[in-house]
């Protein structure tokens, strides 16, 4: 690390891409781009190339997060949010996006900005095996158990709700 952060080797798989590069000061995402010329009708999905493999440090990964921009004004989402960048992987980074829009086709064009790389540093987990976990005041109150939802009824009816529809 650095003083001025983290140092991540970047790889141009494409000599025209730029570097992924924060729009501002202090901005925790660095935006990629596609490298590929894409149009995506309503509800369809598309893994794009960005041009560029890194090296992340042993300790961290990198999560690829959406751009709030393109959820917002042309309903783009990304898959699998936050995709997760191991730091041993050295492939291309490609993204999985899809277009929530029910009636616009969602364009894009080589050089856009499709998401942006967070990296932070992770902690490897130790599995030990227990006959039972410690209590809680939550315990096993799991989605929407804290409250904010209750109009829409326990958690568990809507995850059985969607199981009898597979």
């Amino acid at each position: 690390m650095t003083d001025t952060g983290l140092d991540v080797l970047v790889q141009r798989l494409d000599p025209d891409v730029p570097l992924p590069r924060y729009a501002l000061p202090g901005d925790a995402g660095a935006d990629i781009v596609t490298t590929s010329d894409c149009d995506l009708e309503p509800g369809e999905r598309a893994v794009l190339p960005t041009g560029i493999a890194i090296a992340i440090p042993d300790g961290y990964a990198a999560f690829v997060h959406p751009r709030s921009g393109l959820a917002a004004r042309a309903g783009m989402a990304l898959v699998n949010a936050p995709g997760t960048i191991d730091s041993g992987y050295r492939g291309e980074l490609k993204v999985v996006v899809i277009n929530h829009d029910p009636r616009t086709t969602l364009r894009l064009r080589r050089g856009d900005r499709i998401a942006q790389l967070v990296f932070q540093r992770v902690e490897s987990g130790r599995f030990v095996e227990v006959d039972a976990l410690p209590a809680t005041g939550r315990g096993d109150g799991g989605h929407g158990s804290t409250g904010g939802s209750a109009a829409l009824g326990p958690a568990s009816d809507v995850v059985s709700a969607s199981t009898r529809m597979l």
